[in-house]
């Protein structure tokens, strides 16, 4: 039985627009599971440039799950982009300096923590993901979505800023799912069950 390797940044031959994800990822604030892929349609390298206002001195994190799908030009934004907003004006005097450094004195700006993305969650093409929002396993976020709100997990959602869909499956065939974690099982255990995995009679996995 061989699998995919997980350590291999471009898993497929002769194609170097599609890699699994945490090979690239210099970024010690990104933090991604195995087989997560990002497809570019120029270069691989464009995904941490689409992970914007992620600056060193916030210290929020991306964390993305395993076997996760990410289509070219996703952006997240990070809290680096947020501004003061119960104020009377939200504009950045303070980092400008000169007499106007004193300017945050006894302030903040807002934060919303870490990005999170659960596992099995694909993401469409040119879709936005603000600041601390959490993506439930198995969601699908769907081309040009704004997602402004956490995910539940297995919702299919889109639009901007995106809405629901609709659910993938029951609500006692997601918690089955949300209990099985297919994604922590070993590799081996994922190729025996990869007829499975690709159909949706959940209770096959359970065999």
């Amino acid at each position: 039985m061989r699998s995919p390797d997980k350590d291999q940044k471009f898993p497929l031959a002769n194609y170097e627009r599609l890699c699994f994800l945490k090979n690239v990822i210099q970024n010690p604030n990104i933090i991604v599971g195995d087989y997560t892929y990002y497809d570019d349609f120029e270069n691989v390298e464009n995904f941490e440039k689409n992970v914007k206002y992620h600056f060193d001195f916030i210290g929020d994190k991306l964390i993305i799950g395993k076997f996760c799908m990410i289509a070219s030009n996703v952006t997240f934004i990070m809290n680096g982009a947020n501004h003061l907003t119960d104020s009377i004006t939200s504009y950045p005097f303070a980092i400008f300096g000169h007499d106007w450094s004193s300017a945050m004195e006894g302030k903040s700006y807002p934060t919303k923590g870490d990005t999170v993305v659960g596992n099995d969650v694909w993401i469409g093409y040119n879709s936005t993901i603000m600041p601390g929002i959490r993506i439930g396993d198995g969601a699908i976020i769907a081309t040009n979505s704004t997602i402004t709100k956490d995910v539940e997990p297995y919702t299919i959602v889109g639009g901007n800023p995106a809405k629901e869909i609709r659910k993938r499956f029951t609500e006692k065939e997601t918690m089955k799912l949300l209990e099985i974690k297919w994604w922590n099982w070993t590799i081996e255990k994922i190729t025996q069950n990869l007829k499975h995995l690709t159909n949706n009679k959940i209770d096959n996995l359970y065999k």
